[in-house]
């Protein structure tokens, strides 16, 4: 079956995207010393098809970093280096967002800045192990719990590296509000304990997002400005909390407020976590009402289903991407995805596993 709902026209904003089809943000770790490389160059542009590029997440500041080898967009070096990425998709006919990511307390110093600071919402150390370079895999640490000084420089941090997104070219910013990382850590009681106006209620939890959101809108434009999140996620320690519904009820109500581009929804339960239930991603949608991308576990068949005015706009599609760089096609033309795929170098630093995968036009003329 050839998809034609995934290959219509979609509008983000004033952007025009041919397609439907979205490459979803994944961590590959080649960053070298946090600057983006010439083989993340070739590796965006491998994909530029898709209807819009959502960059691997990406510092915003130094106290952002928590992966070993993650790129940032906090100083000119990042920046010149982002923008021969934004040039050779946009030379492509591509669109692309970068995924501004603060780690918050899912970090290790090994992986950070001597000066760089590990912070979250609560002084509460996440469960689980992250891969260092020098030492391999080390347990979290315990974070400092972020004061009002911390709070207002890391909203600087957010505006000002959405700012430097816009000098680098790139169409637009995703916040990364899923995935256990700071933004979420606000969003749920279990990491966040504070007793000021960023704890507590329902609203007092979401403040912290939620003024991120509006002052990366206000600095960059609305229309350019997106956000994703991850309800009934358990990635980074995050179980699942009484007022999950509640939560997502009162922030895709007051995003809408805001009026962002697009809110894109993961479900992680092809991964194993809990589904998000049918019902709250219509709910979600009723309540924002702007474009929503949904993204987890999808094939071109059940991302035609789910494009409808009920519930989806755009699918995302993150793990095909890394061993079908030419996946629009294949949908497109129904030929067969690649099966091949080689894990152990999803987040290693070089070429292999990165831009070597074949086309299917590639692989028929080495066959």
């Amino acid at each position: 079956m050839i998809p034609f709902k995934l290959f219509e026209e979609v509008h983000i904003g004033p952007l025009t995207l041919r397609n439907r089809v979205v490459m979803a943000p994944m961590t590959r770790c080649r960053a070298i010393g946090h600057i983006p490389t010439e083989s993340m160059i070739t590796y965006y542009q491998q994909r530029a098809k898709a209807g819009l590029i959502i960059t691997e997440g990406t510092a915003p500041t130094e106290d952002g970093l928590g992966y070993a080898r993650i790129p940032g967009i906090y100083n000119w070096e990042q920046l010149i280096n982002w923008r021969k990425i934004t040039n050779a998709v946009h030379d492509a006919g591509g669109k692309i967002f970068i995924q501004l990511m603060h780690c918050g307390r899912i970090a290790h110093p090994l992986n950070m800045p001597k000066n760089a600071v590990i912070m979250a919402p609560s002084d509460i150390q996440a469960s689980g192990e992250i891969w260092t370079d020098q030492k391999q895999l080390q347990p979290f640490t315990l974070p400092k719990a972020m004061t009002s000084a911390d709070i207002m420089t890391t909203k600087r941090g957010f505006l000002s590296a959405a700012k430097n997104a816009m000098i680098a070219r790139f169409d637009g910013v995703e916040l990364h509000g899923a995935n256990g990382y700071l933004l979420e850590q606000f969003l749920s009681p279990h990491s966040n304990k504070r007793t000021d106006e960023y704890g507590g209620s329902v609203a007092n939890r979401c403040k912290f997002v939620l003024e991120v959101v509006a002052e990366v809108a206000e600095g960059i434009g609305k229309e350019k400005t997106g956000i994703r999140l991850s309800p009934f996620g358990v990635a980074s320690d995050m179980p699942a909390y009484p007022e999950i519904e509640e939560t997502y009820a009162y922030l895709s109500k007051a995003l809408h407020n805001i009026g962002i581009a697009y809110i894109h929804l993961v479900d992680h339960s092809s991964m194993g976590a809990p589904q998000v239930p049918l019902a709250m991603k219509k709910m979600i949608r009723k309540n924002f009402g702007e474009q929503l991308i949904l993204s987890g576990g999808y094939d071109a068949q059940s991302a035609e289903r789910d494009i409808t005015p009920a519930l989806a706009d755009l699918i995302a599609f993150g793990r095909p991407f890394i061993n079908n760089p030419d996946l629009v096609d294949r949908f497109a033309h129904g030929w067969p995805l690649a099966t091949s795929i080689r894990e152990d170098l999803f987040y290693t630093s070089g070429e292999e596993g990165y831009t070597d995968y074949p086309s299917f036009q590639d692989a028929l003329v080495e066959a």
